[in-house]
């Protein structure tokens, strides 16, 4: 079974981004050390236009060959002419309202996200899902989230888009895999869901 995992950027008090779903006060931190752990660790999550400028354009995918995001997520890079920004992996957006998809690599999940999901899970590959965000999204499939991988920045937002929209109160308990710090104040967490 491929593992799911909810890799994401947030501030101190938990916010991916501001009301709106604004985060690029966070790109503040993308220094030289910082850079250069997401380009060697993580090189499958950084978009098609920053993969030129840090020299990944044919990087192996070391985590996941699939990604999944939710349409405010996708809107980004919509909104910059960019129809596929992962395309080094299959991309699924999770979309009422988008319809017939833009780009022949993305596939829009309109229906049962939550068995899509598990679908995707059930395949045989060495590789696993990324779940790119947003909110709402994560919020529907925080019982399939598998890890957390927590790029926690030095910030604090005070309100805004939540890790897990929608999802009440629950209580899910998570493993704590491992801590990376970083001299600009970063730290990127891992856990594992206890099951």
């Amino acid at each position: 079974m491929r593992k799911l995992t909810y890799y994401i950027a947030c501030s101190i008090d938990g916010f991916i981004g501001d009301p709106k779903g604004d985060a690029s006060s966070m790109f503040a931190f993308l220094d030289e050390e910082f850079l250069g752990y997401l380009a060697s660790t993580w090189p499958e999550t950084v978009a098609v236009q920053g993969r030129e400028q840090l020299g990944l354009t044919g990087a192996e995918n070391l985590h996941f060959d699939t990604v999944i995001q939710g349409r405010a997520s996708y809107q980004l890079a919509l909104d910059l002419g960019v129809t596929s920004p992962y395309g080094h992996l299959r991309e699924y957006v999770a979309s009422r309202t988008l319809g017939t998809s833009p780009d022949p690599n993305v596939t829009v999940i309109d229906g049962d996200l939550v068995t899509r999901v598990r679908e995707l899970k059930a395949e045989d590959s060495e590789l696993g899902i990324w779940l790119c965000g947003g909110s709402q999204i994560a919020g529907e499939l925080l019982d399939e989230i598998d890890e957390l991988v927590i790029k926690t920045y030095p910030q604090v937002y005070g309100s805004g888009l939540p890790m897990f929209g929608g999802t009440g109160f629950a209580v899910s308990d998570f493993t704590l895999e491992g801590v990376r710090t970083f001299g600009n104040g970063v730290l990127v967490r891992t856990y594992a869901r206890k099951r």
